[in-house]
């Protein structure tokens, strides 16, 4: 990272230059050319300052694998948290709903693995777990 400091203080120039040009494009093209012009612009100066592809798809994939995880974990808060409140469906087919404020969870009896939402996003197919165990059965028995 110090490098790239580094990097920015020796050519401050060209980094102006390339905000003011992203400035003026953003601001005076209004079609979907404007976005492509900004992606080029800002990939040309991420070029020129060494910054590697590899380098950014790291950065890219950690920021997303954090956040994936903290959205697990704000789930299974909201699972102890809302246990009580959960409402829980089963189907004819053997299949169930539980849902609560900010969750939902669908599964089919005797699965090992069900489908999590959190706030409206799928989380995918999760493992059931103690805490997944104990919010399915706090939700049966109401």
């Amino acid at each position: 990272m110090n490098m790239l400091f580094e990097f920015i203080q020796q050519n401050w120039l060209i980094f102006l230059i390339a905000l003011i040009i992203l400035l003026v494009v953003v601001n005076v093209v209004k079609t979907m050319v404007k976005w492509a012009l900004v992606i080029v612009i800002v990939a040309a100066v991420a070029v020129y300052s060494g910054i590697s592809w590899n380098d950014i798809n790291q950065v890219v994939t950690t920021v997303k694998d954090e956040t994936v995880q903290k959205l697990k974990d704000q789930a299974m808060q909201a699972m102890v948290d809302e246990a009580k409140t959960a409402t829980y469906e089963r189907n004819a087919d053997g299949s169930f709903v539980i849902k609560s404020d900010n969750l939902e969870l669908k599964g089919t009896e005797g699965s090992s693995k069900v489908e999590v939402a959190f706030n409206g996003v799928s989380l995918g197919k999760w493992e059931i777990n103690d805490t997944i165990k104990a919010f399915m059965e706090t939700a049966k028995q109401r």
